[in-house]
């Protein structure tokens, strides 16, 4: 019988920090996690990091790891990085940061104060893309940093996600994966690049071509562990860095969603449904897929953007007794969120959420705001906190309707991960309001296990992700739905749910008008 070969996937999420050994069966064999600080705020909707704060915890998560004595340094076979999306970090010519990283969550705008001249900006208003245009160039952070910090900007030589800047702290390679680049940045999606010097985004962007980092496949070779992250993590200098993808993609990787027809829930920070498909597939027009964890291949994203960080906010907010319980046992607080979840009947007595707590550009639109509706005397914490959790479920229901139209593929499986998914109430739930089968996958590690494919692909231990693919991925608990509660969802969310942000959408724009919140 031969022997393991392990792997080390680096997951570096909103709020903590993992480091993951895995075989070439897709078990955890060791598990280090170091929590993080999601962000600081020093103005109101900001949202950033020191980048080196990062670094170091990444350092701390791997020696934590080695002195578990499970396994050694020297077993690793090779290393593997997965990130959280679109926190941008400005460096100078030296690679050191010249401020705080400007995390994913930050609500910042630059000015826009005129439409682009000559045919650019006539091909956009004919074209109706105005408003998304605008968007895009206000919500950039490049262009940003450019109008209120020009001495900043000025010396920033490269610009770079947090998943690019790791690969340099690791190897000393400023390089990237192109499943882990995505937001507002010049990137040809269609093709998987940078973008043309004739791509209209690179004037809607202040960033230039020789800021980016040079891009590579998932499985490729980033660079080797260099002498100084060696003494920072442990690692043997010289071995490989394979390149992975962002958080999200790796997760529909781990979780063995590599077809159209397999649906893959996220219930992370940001909820999501992606579906992996060899064709490029908008699924809101002029928005466009992202690059998956496999070459070649794009992910079919629908989100929320502020998904189970919904859960963090109810927990500190309303849990304060569960918060108190869960230290006494040493254990998670959303642990006992289970007992919440069931003591209110499926519906929350007719409380609905509508989970828009940030805006958007489409979907919802840039007036965006959350709402609860249907309160009445008798509803306590416990039915909110259900009436979350299946306001985000409706919320990502309608975005497999969305991606089904859009693909003209149906999904006929449904597979959950993230933290969300270790509640089996959850689960249960999500398998009602979707009137399907939910699939667990066998590790709640989904995304570190999607890294680790990767890696093992990169390494050819596993000579195609077919392959690897079926021997570390696998289906574990079943949640079956429950016909007559199948029903009430389906009432409640054709009836009512989906007419909710028809009916609030005016009143979300008066709110806006009155109050200046959200800011144009």
């Amino acid at each position: 019988m031969s022997q393991s070969k392990y792997v080390l996937a680096i997951d570096n999420g909103t709020q903590s920090i993992r480091a993951l050994v895995f075989d070439d069966c897709g078990n955890v064999v060791a598990k280090s996690k170091v929590d993080i600080e999601a962000y600081y705020s020093s103005q109101p909707g900001w949202a950033e990091q020191e980048a080196d704060y990062y670094w170091q915890s990444l350092g701390l998560a791997c020696q934590n790891l080695w002195v578990q004595g499970v396994v050694t340094p020297e077993q690793i076979n090779g290393v593997s990085l997965t990130t959280q999306r679109y926190t941008m970090i400005n460096l100078d010519e030296d690679k050191k940061p010249l401020r705080p990283a400007i995390v994913w969550m930050d609500q910042r705008k630059a000015s826009i104060e005129k439409p682009l001249p000559g045919i650019w900006g006539f091909l956009i208003k004919a074209l109706g893309l105005n408003n998304l245009i605008s968007e895009l160039r206000a919500k950039a952070r490049d262009n940003w940093v450019s109008q209120n910090q020009p001495d900043i900007w000025a010396k920033t030589k490269h610009y770079v996600s947090l998943s690019a800047f790791l690969t340099y702290k690791l190897t000393e390679q400023l390089k990237d994966s192109t499943g882990s680049t995505m937001g507002y940045l010049p990137y040809d999606y269609r093709q998987q690049r940078w973008a043309k010097k004739s791509d209209l985004k690179w004037k809607l962007l202040k960033a230039s071509r020789d800021m980016m980092p040079e891009l590579v496949s998932p499985s490729d070779e980033l660079g080797r562990i260099c002498q100084q992250a060696s003494m920072v993590t442990g690692l043997p200098v010289g071995l490989k860095l394979i390149a992975a993808a962002s958080d999200k993609a790796c997760e529909v990787l781990g979780a063995g969603g590599i077809a159209p027809h397999i649906g893959c829930l996220s219930y992370g920070t940001t909820a999501t449904i992606n579906t992996a498909t060899k064709k490029y597939v908008e699924t809101i027009p002029f928005i466009p897929p992202y690059s998956a964890a496999m070459p070649k291949l794009y992910n079919t994203e629908m989100m929320v953007y502020r998904g189970f960080w919904m859960v963090s906010w109810f927990k500190n907010e309303f849990a304060q007794a569960e918060q108190r319980k869960a230290k006494e046992l040493g254990i998670e607080t959303e642990a006992l969120f289970d007992e919440l979840l069931n003591q209110v009947p499926a519906g929350s007595m007719g409380l609905m959420m509508q989970p828009y707590w940030s805006p958007g550009v489409r979907q919802p639109g840039p007036e965006g705001k959350g709402a609860l509706i249907g309160f009445g005397d008798v509803h306590k914490r416990a039915h909110v906190y259900r009436a979350i959790l299946e306001g985000l479920a409706y919320e990502l229901r309608s975005g497999k309707e969305q991606i089904e139209k859009r693909s003209g593929t149906k999904i006929t499986r449904l597979r959950v991960s993230g933290g969300g998914s270790q509640s089996d109430a959850a689960m249960q739930l999500t398998a009602d309001i979707f009137g399907m089968a939910a699939e667990r996958p066998h590790t709640f590690e989904a995304s570190g296990l999607g890294a680790a494919i990767n890696c093992f692909v990169g390494l050819g231990i596993h000579p195609s992700y077919e392959i690897a693919i079926d021997k570390m991925t696998r289906v574990g608990d079943v949640f079956k739905p429950h016909l007559p509660t199948v029903q009430l969802y389906d009432r409640l969310y054709k009836e009512v749910y989906r007419k909710m942000y028809k009916r609030m959408q005016p009143l979300y724009r008066s709110i806006r008008e009155i109050t200046g919140y959200p800011k144009r």
